[in-house]
């Protein structure tokens, strides 16, 4: 606090009003609403069970918003019906003292609001019945599925050995158009990388990764057999053409 002594020369000659009781008061209250408040903040993370979430409490005076996060409270906001807000806790700075009075006055209604809400809350499940129908079995329609896949990967086996040897190239594909889809199968050292519908968008019906759909399988299924017979072509055209080469 500067003293008369220290601003006369400056035609000053008055007292300046130490602050610091009202800020520790201010903080010795905020620090009692965080510990109470920051209850209500871990019951809010157990009943939402979330890592995140907020409520909005009602009373005669405004609205009050409490954050969570990971049950630790986040920050407590008070909306009066006239005025600006206070966030009577925050991670950032402390509150104005004269809203603080102001918030503090209705927190009393604010716990009343949060307590009519939780038991409002009592016996919601009673009578809900936690016997559920039985979940049907997909282990037929994944045998079926997996049939038909082994089958289309034991024909491109054999397509991919038969181009490998042909390309003698460790890598390659084999492309053909059927009913307008581009299908390609691709081979590494005579073993099956993957088999594609589609276009590089397109869905993959062999690969390493998971299996498709049943329904993907059941579309593609007939049309794979016009795939293999694109390939037989091919290898006609390749014996024809073998076949006017004179030694």
């Amino acid at each position: 606090m500067s003293s008369p002594s220290e601003t006369s020369g400056l035609g000053i000659d008055l007292d300046v009003s130490d602050v610091e009781a009202v800020a520790d008061r201010r903080d010795e209250l905020v620090a009692a609403v965080r510990d109470h408040a920051g209850g209500i903040a871990y019951r809010l993370a157990k009943l939402q069970g979330g890592d995140y979430g907020r409520t909005a409490l009602s009373t005669a005076g405004g609205e009050w918003t409490v954050k969570h996060e990971a049950g630790e409270l986040e920050f407590l906001r008070f909306s009066p019906k006239s005025g600006s807000d206070t966030y009577v806790v925050s991670t950032k700075q402390p509150p104005d003292p004269s809203g603080l009075a102001t918030a503090l006055a209705d927190y009393p209604n604010m716990v009343s609001a949060w307590n009519a809400y939780v038991g409002s809350l009592s016996g919601v499940l009673d009578g809900v019945s936690a016997e559920f129908p039985e979940p049907a079995s997909t282990d037929g329609v994944v045998a079926e599925r997996d049939r038909v896949l082994d089958s289309i990967r034991e024909t491109c086996g054999v397509i991919a050995g038969e181009v490998y040897r042909y390309e003698g190239d460790d890598y390659g594909t084999f492309t053909a158009r059927v009913d307008g889809d581009r299908w390609e199968l691709k081979w590494e050292e005579g073993t099956v990388s993957y088999l594609r519908v589609g276009g590089s968008g397109g869905l993959y019906l062999l690969s390493q990764y998971g299996a498709p759909s049943a329904a993907d399988v059941r579309e593609y299924a007939e049309p794979f057999a016009g795939f293999v017979e694109a390939y037989n072509e091919f290898v006609e055209g390749l014996e024809s053409d073998l076949a006017t080469v004179s030694m």
